[in-house]
């Protein structure tokens, strides 16, 4: 391939305001859709019973984990490769693709596991409730131990990502979505002559999506991204470059795992209310995603052209693309604000909300929006730090955030004894992550940003 062809990459010249819309806004489209179809499950979920509500909000922690493996491994990858596709070091981006594809496979495999011996003990050390145990066995085996299309989707939309070419993830992303949005009534009611499955069918909904997402992604791939050439054939496994995967895809794997210790912890915290206060918490986080899709669609778009720029030592690009950013994610984040605090019966009529769920729901909501004020401004700073190769600042404020001030503030708080008081940690521990996040981002401008030449 011909320097000429990688120098005119569009992430080192295209304006800068253009080019993280055309790469961001392809991605919060696709995250939206992603959205959608995880509200759709729980819709249509909250139609069986409230205890198969409360089974699939149960089985977030796992899942999360499992996101946490493939996007965190995804954002090493992918700042690996646009860094050195802009130091035009074309062998090494072909090394961190083929590596990527591997710890994919690796990543199934441990969720195999867990799918097998780790599922059953998962859901009794939070309830006692059999109805519930059943049915989050029944749901949360089939997602991890089909977790092979999840992995696939999660490593070669990365590599699109990675080039620039974000629009195909959009269809990737959306196709999947749209599979899994269609056969959710149809597995979980036998609709259309199909086998009635409960909440089984949700599973199988989510997994073949994400598995013809996965092929497809694999397939545009091959077609479509020259940049990027992958061949398995004389493949070894190179500690080299999956150490510097790692160095920035461990901090954001940690980073989202601490979120599924933090929702595993809740949900102990919650239940010891109701099991209705759990299926609230379940909820909001199926709601919240509207708003914060976006703005991680947002981090994909902008992750490489960070990664990028700093390769190629293009400083103003590099920080015109963190502002735009950041007054991007603000301005999302402030609609979802709005929202939130203005309909929040009507957002939990959609799961078929008891009087009872309402009166506990609605208070849930306006609280636990507050944080979004700031929040924007925090996840685009975190996706710097790791964009930059310092991602174990983003995971110090996670871990801060999270369990050292979020979790024991809502123990405490529960032993008021009214819930309405523990959806308060939630404000008080972005506060601290702000804090956090400014302190280290002025850290690494001075340290890093700054000394980045600025080549034209």
């Amino acid at each position: 391939m011909s320097e000429t062809k990688i120098a005119e990459n569009k992430m080192g010249t295209m304006p800068v305001n253009r080019l993280l819309v055309s790469m961001s806004l392809p991605m919060m489209i696709s995250m939206l859709v992603q959205a959608l179809y995880n509200v759709v499950d729980s819709i249509f979920v909250s139609r069986i019973s409230e205890d198969a509500l409360t089974a699939v909000s149960l089985a977030f922690p796992i899942q999360s984990l499992m996101i946490a493996l493939g996007a965190g491994t995804g954002v090493g990858v992918n700042a690996l490769l646009s860094r050195s596709l802009g130091q035009k070091d074309y062998e090494k981006v072909n090394k961190s693709a083929e590596n990527g594809v591997f710890l994919a496979l690796m990543s199934f495999l441990v969720f195999l596991l867990v799918g097998i011996f780790a599922v059953k003990p998962f859901y009794i050390s939070q309830t006692d409730d059999a109805k519930i145990i059943a049915y989050g066995m029944q749901y949360l085996s089939i997602v991890c131990c089909c977790s092979f299309g999840l992995y696939m989707q999660f490593i070669f939309e990365r590599l699109l990502q990675s080039t620039g070419k974000t629009i195909y993830t959009m269809i990737t992303q959306a196709t999947g979505a749209i599979i899994n949005i269609v056969l959710d009534p149809v597995l979980i009611f036998g609709l259309c002559g199909a086998p009635k499955l409960g909440v089984a069918g949700a599973a199988v909904a989510t997994v073949t999506g994400q598995i013809i997402a996965g092929i497809l992604a694999m397939v545009i791939n091959y077609k479509k991204n020259a940049e990027v050439k992958v061949s398995l054939k004389k493949f070894r496994p190179s500690g080299e470059i999956i150490g510097q995967i790692y160095k920035v895809g461990i901090p954001s794997i940690i980073m989202q795992s601490i979120g599924s210790v933090m929702v595993y912890g809740m949900n102990r915290i919650l239940i010891a209310f109701s099991s209705t206060a759990t299926a609230v918490f379940g909820i909001y986080f199926k709601l919240q995603s509207f708003v914060f899709m976006p703005i991680f669609g947002l981090n994909n778009g902008m992750v490489p052209i960070i990664a990028y720029n700093y390769g190629a030592q293009k400083r103003s690009r590099l920080v015109k693309t963190v502002k735009l950013s950041i007054l991007y994610a603000v301005c999302i984040m402030f609609v979802g604000f709005l929202i939130f605090q203005i309909f929040p019966d009507k957002l939990f009529m959609l799961f078929d909300a008891s009087d009872y769920m309402l009166s506990m729901g609605i208070p849930a909501l306006r609280i636990l929006s507050i944080p979004f004020l700031i929040a924007g401004f925090c996840i685009v700073s975190g996706s710097v730090f790791q964009a930059l190769g310092n991602g174990v600042y983003s995971m110090i404020v996670s871990i801060c955030r999270q369990l050292v001030v979020l979790l024991p503030a809502a123990y405490l708080l529960s032993k008021l004894g009214n819930v309405n008081y523990v959806w308060w940690a939630f404000p008080i521990a972005e506060s601290a992550s702000l804090l956090m996040t400014v302190i280290f981002l002025i850290r690494i401008n001075k340290k890093v940003i700054s000394k980045i030449e600025d080549r034209i």
